[in-house]
């Protein structure tokens, strides 16, 4: 009985440490308008750093700031370099169960500014746009 408690104690605690990893406030990286939409890019950190970083990419109305389905879309990165040819990276993007909200993965071999663009082909319509954000 003693072993079934403990058992069920330590089970309790890893469900709580997990829904307060799960439950962490994402910290802006870049928020970028463009239309009629906001796309918002977030992190636990609130930056990305080299090596594998997760993030999420949201979508909102400019107008009344309600999520967008964004429908399919894509994120991928470069760095230019003279004398050498672009560095691209390209993320793994999911949909979120809340509409207008992606889970991502990117990873990055350094440091350096790097050129974002993110595309998007929904029912809220179809657009891109470009900003800048530093790997540190």
């Amino acid at each position: 009985m003693m072993r079934l408690m403990a058992t069920l104690t330590v089970a309790a605690l890893f469900v709580v440490a997990a829904a307060h990893v799960a439950a962490a406030e994402l910290k802006p990286i870049h928020t970028q308008k463009t239309k009629d939409v906001v796309v918002a890019l977030a992190s636990e950190s609130g930056q990305w750093k080299q090596g594998k970083n997760e993030f999420v990419l949201e979508f909102t109305s400019a107008k009344d700031k309600q999520p967008v389905d964004a429908g399919k879309v894509t994120l991928n990165t470069s760095m230019t370099m003279s004398g050498m040819a672009p560095m691209i990276a390209g993320a793994t993007l999911s949909p979120d169960k809340s509409p207008g909200r992606y889970t991502g993965t990117i990873t990055f071999p350094d440091s350096g500014a790097r050129q974002v663009t993110v595309t998007w082909d929904g029912p809220a319509g179809k657009g891109s746009t470009k900003f800048s954000v530093s790997v540190r």
